[in-house]
């Protein structure tokens, strides 16, 4: 390990001994400066974000924005960390919630800043100290998340951008000063390193990859159904872990939802993504678009219907593509991470539940359906961790977000994610 990670990983142990020892509302007051700083230059954060990946301008600043709305959350927050008292026959029962100590992030080049700080501004906040390992494609987020904790007065140590390569990430796991890992990225990369964290007994947190539906039944808004849905499915280029991307139409409204959703998807042309009325980029880079093109022909192999063409115009663009599909695709297995969608047809309620959930993947989905009795019909059985009805899935500080199955496990977001790398530790006299 080169001496600069060293000395990172050993400053992040040692701030931690004085960090955690500090005030939790003290925390919150540095969060708020943060996130006040995010706030008033968006426009610059947001530029960094589209030079890295070609997101949209325009989605790019609100990226920064939403950070800034999850920190103020954080920065007001009760303090759920507050030893616990346990009526019990001891003259003392309690369970105090201690912070683990130096946490590694794992993180994608999707939501360059928005995954960065939304698994570090609990896990800071809790009392833990940081390092991250982004994608190498964005190295400038990275540093310039660090640089904002520096001006908002956080001590040195306390959050740190690493510019190390994926070789590097099981030898800083591997450290003594490294007490647990979150990794936001696809299932290969979650099982290699849930891996290494368990073999080493270190908690580990992963938020991975969905394949969500977007259940459509004969009762719905088909107008509003079919314009959210296009967003839902090519918002940032399709390059995202909620991006709906199975579109499960009941049968009875087939013809009538169908050409709605063809004309609202087609509205998304690709175009320069440093213009504000931009919708669409390009994909963040050629070689990912390459095997979403690898993606799209083995789907066609294996028997979908082309509804309209993945057309590529660019080393990283698409015209967006829209596949039918039948169960037992092989891409079903897969998730589709660009600006290709799949409609598949179900036969009533139990048979768009059944499609719904017979993937591997389980984080977020949507039913739309004005029936309130259809919707608890749902929200029962959908195997995920978000469960939305008549809208796209978006998280939100305020509400707990993660997945079950091959989408992960853990919990980021809400005030539940201030336990997620702590010890509840008891304390029992006599």
């Amino acid at each position: 390990m080169e001496n600069l990670i060293e000395n990172k990983l050993l400053t992040a142990d040692k701030t931690f001994h004085e960090w955690k020892k500090v005030p939790f509302e003290n925390k919150q007051k540095l969060i708020a400066k943060a996130a006040e700083i995010f706030k008033n230059k968006s426009e610059f954060f947001g530029e960094i974000i589209t030079n890295e990946m070609n997101k949209p301008i325009s989605q790019a600043i609100a990226e920064v924005e939403k950070c800034a709305l999850m920190m103020n959350y954080y920065a007001e927050a009760e303090n759920i960390l507050i030893p616990e008292k346990i009526e019990s026959e001891y003259s003392i029962s309690e369970i105090h919630y201690v912070p683990k100590g130096v946490i590694l992030g794992v993180m994608p080049w999707n939501f360059p800043f928005w995954q960065v700080l939304r698994f570090s501004t609990p896990a800071i906040l809790a009392g833990n100290t940081v390092v991250l390992k982004h994608a190498s494609i964005c190295f400038g987020s990275g540093n310039a998340i660090e640089n904002v904790f520096i001006e908002a007065g956080f001590p040195e140590g306390v959050f740190q951008n690493l510019e190390v390569g994926h070789d590097e990430v099981k030898e800083i796991l591997e450290h003594s000063a490294i007490k647990g890992v979150s990794l936001t990225g696809s299932e290969k990369a979650g099982a290699e390193v849930a891996s290494i964290a368990g073999k080493n007994i270190k908690k580990s947190l992963l938020e991975l990859g969905g394949s969500d539906a977007f259940i459509v039944l004969d009762d719905a808004d088909l107008n509003e159904a079919a314009k959210v849905g296009a967003l839902a499915r090519l918002q940032n280029c399709g390059q995202t872990c909620v991006a709906a991307k199975r579109f499960i139409i009941q049968k009875d409204v087939e013809n009538d939802f169908l050409p709605k959703f063809i004309e609202e998807y087609k509205k998304y042309i690709p175009a320069n993504p440093k213009l504000k009325e931009t919708k669409l980029g390009g994909m963040a880079k050629p070689d990912l678009a390459d095997d979403l093109e690898k993606q799209y022909e083995q789907a066609l192999a294996h028997g979908a219907e082309v509804i309209i063409p993945l057309e590529r115009i660019s080393d990283s663009e698409f015209k967006p593509g829209l596949v039918r599909v039948e169960e037992g695709n092989p891409v079903l297995e897969e998730e589709l991470f660009g600006p290709l969608g799949m409609v598949m047809i179900a036969e009533n309620d139990d048979d768009a539940l059944r499609i719904a959930n017979g993937i591997p993947f389980g984080l977020a989905n949507s039913v739309w359906t004005t029936n309130k009795e259809r919707q608890q019909f749902f929200i029962h059985g959908l195997e995920s961790g978000t469960v939305n009805v008549n809208r796209m899935t978006s998280s939100d500080p305020r509400f707990p977000f993660g997945g079950t199955k091959s989408s992960g496990y853990g919990t980021e977001l809400s005030l539940l994610a201030l336990k997620e790398f702590v010890t509840a530790k008891t304390i029992l006299a006599k």
